[in-house]
């Protein structure tokens, strides 16, 4: 009799939306564009994250805030949860420039400068094995990356894919494959990754009943959504997303 296959679903969880305060105390340098920090305080005592691509939001105000209110009147971002324990959480940020809130903050503030967290809201989690994966992304996508990957079994059949602008802008991710680094230059965001997804073709699968999670710069949805097509993926059974859009800082990726 052939093995029948339990194939994985994508299961949509609803969460309880909860806002912490917490503070900076650690920075680590990962890459000269890519930077951890460990966020700490009590009140991240039952923060959880189900999903790998679970997306939370940091909000960025001037000191400690009195209400749930004023918090959230802050400038904020969203980001992927990276680890997390009773009273600390990791985030790893993405930092070209001085543009924007989130990454200078990231790079500079001093330790002990306060932060709010809030969410997940919600999480999309894998139930099952998938049979092959592919992971792809920009470094805005890298938290999510090591989620899954740290998922994978030593036997994946799985290809990992990112985008950087140069070799030193790759970072170390644990895998149970080689990661493929794709660089960018002086191009534009996305276009050596677009270039990638476009070349794949049918026979290029990493095997049957895939998991696919792709994520860059918006102007990636479009392809990774034709290669899905390619290789015949049910779109319940993948994610694809812009994690952020060129000229807007306060883009969303969609849940």
């Amino acid at each position: 009799m052939d093995e029948v296959k339990s194939g994985f679903t994508i299961e949509r969880r609803g969460l309880d939306l909860r806002f912490r305060s917490a503070t900076l105390t650690a920075r680590e340098w990962l890459a000269p564009n890519y930077v951890r920090v460990r966020l700490s305080g009590a009140e991240l005592e039952g923060f959880d994250s189900p999903g790998a691509d679970d997306h939370m939001r940091l909000f960025f105000p001037a000191g400690p805030t009195s209400s749930v209110e004023e918090l959230r009147a802050a400038p904020s971002r969203e980001y992927t949860p990276l680890a997390w324990g009773d009273d600390w959480l990791d985030v790893e940020f993405a930092v070209h420039g001085d543009e924007g809130i989130a990454a200078p903050w990231a790079a500079s503030a001093p330790l002990g400068s306060f932060v709010g967290v809030g969410g997940p809201r919600g999480s999309a989690v894998l139930a099952g094995a998938p049979g092959a994966w592919l992971l792809a992304g920009d470094e805005t996508a890298i938290p999510a990356i090591r989620r899954f990957a740290a998922q994978m079994s030593a036997d994946a059949k799985a290809r990992i894919v990112v985008e950087v602008a140069s070799p030193a802008d790759e970072v170390a991710i644990e895998a149970p494959v080689e990661v493929e680094w794709l660089h960018r230059s002086d191009a534009a965001a996305g276009s050596a990754l677009i270039a990638f997804l476009d070349g794949l073709g049918a026979a290029d699968a990493p095997g049957d009943d895939p998991f696919c999670f792709i994520a860059a710069e918006q102007a990636v949805v479009k392809p990774g959504r034709a290669l899905l097509s390619r290789w015949n993926v049910d779109i319940s059974k993948a994610v694809v997303k812009g994690y952020w859009k060129r000229g807007e800082a306060e883009y969303h990726a969609p849940h």
